[in-house]
């Protein structure tokens, strides 16, 4: 698995204004056709997203009735319809799924999976046993509100619905069974002991070595996973997967990345109370801001570079495009 230092570019990322940084939005920067160019100016990433938030709301809303037991429903519905909750993994899946000519309807039920799945790590990640947080988004954590134990059993109880949610709903005349197989397969991958797990993990024992890996499993590994499992729910081929896979952890790290750099601005280099191991690593922190620039600025390039293989596709990949652009310059907000 590639490491940052194995990612060459050389140049350095733009900044911006308003947080004395600037980072500049651009259409693909590593050689996209002229119509790509073009189809990307046009193109209204906020209203896509925010469309799709507004259908995964409503289509995660019904995914999680309220039954019995009703605490275990009332902690799972608090985490994954929170307000504030970007959908990233599941417009991610979308846009691949559609790039390859598929249907969104056969995603929707992978990309509210994915959703739980994402919500069920949070719920644990927050936990005062992992990294402690009290708050998410603004809101209480679900420990906070529910209870630790409670917490506990609303993300174990969301993993094996994400599950089920796409074995019992993906329409079978649109997804083919060995495709929904792989999906499965794909998602449990990303959560297990090789994937998120192994981020969580890396992220509580620390180190500088550990930073990389821990930042590719726990951000990179989601995003990958959401870009692959909308591949294979569209059709793509096995080298259409690959690019996919190589695209969505540099997204997904990329967003990170920039995350810390953002932070690192906003407080002016103040290193506050030194909180410890268990409120996370930045990259930032552990190597400088300049070095954690020039590893988004490589990040976005390899991005782009993996896309210029679907250039067949035409303007269905300029979404895909799109994220790599607001991972970096965040030009609006869709919580």
């Amino acid at each position: 698995m590639a490491s940052f230092s194995m990612i060459s570019a050389s140049s350095h990322l733009y900044i911006p204004k308003k947080l004395a940084f600037p980072i500049r939005c651009s259409s693909a920067s590593s050689s996209p056709s002229i119509s790509t160019q073009s189809s990307s100016l046009k193109f209204d990433l906020k209203t896509y997203w925010t469309t799709l938030i507004a259908d995964m709301n409503q289509k995660l809303h019904e995914a999680i009735p309220i039954r019995y037991p009703e605490q275990i429903y009332q902690s799972m519905r608090y985490s994954v319809l929170a307000d504030g909750a970007k959908r990233a993994s599941p417009v991610m899946c979308v846009a691949a799924c559609e790039l390859f000519g598929g249907n969104r309807l056969a995603a929707f039920p992978t990309a509210c999976a994915l959703e739980m799945v994402h919500a069920a790590s949070l719920i644990h990640d927050d936990l005062p046993c992992m990294d402690d947080d009290p708050s998410r988004r603004g809101q209480p954590s679900n420990h906070t509100i529910y209870g630790d134990d409670m917490a506990i059993l609303a993300g174990d109880a969301l993993f094996p619905l994400g599950f089920q949610h796409i074995v019992s709903n993906t329409p079978s005349n649109l997804v083919p069974e060995p495709r929904l197989l792989r999906v499965i397969a794909e998602i449990a991958q990303t959560v297990g002991s090789t994937g998120m797990a192994a981020g969580q993990f890396l992220d509580l024992e620390g180190g500088p070595e550990a930073v990389e890996f821990a930042q590719e499993k726990k951000f990179g590994e989601m995003s990958q996973c959401s870009a692959v499992c909308g591949g294979l729910l569209g059709g793509a081929e096995d080298d259409e997967l690959d690019r996919l896979r190589r695209y969505g952890r540099a997204v997904g790290v990329l967003y990170r990345v920039v995350d810390d750099i953002l932070e690192e601005k906003m407080k002016g280099g103040d290193d506050g109370d030194g909180e410890g191991k268990k409120k996370g690593f930045s990259y930032v922190k552990m190597y400088g801001l300049e070095k954690a620039m020039e590893v988004a600025e490589q990040l976005k390039t390899k991005a782009k570079q993996e896309l210029d293989g679907f250039e067949k596709y035409g303007d269905g990949v300029v979404p895909l495009y799109s994220f790599v652009d607001y991972a970096v310059d965040r030009g609006f907000s869709v919580s």
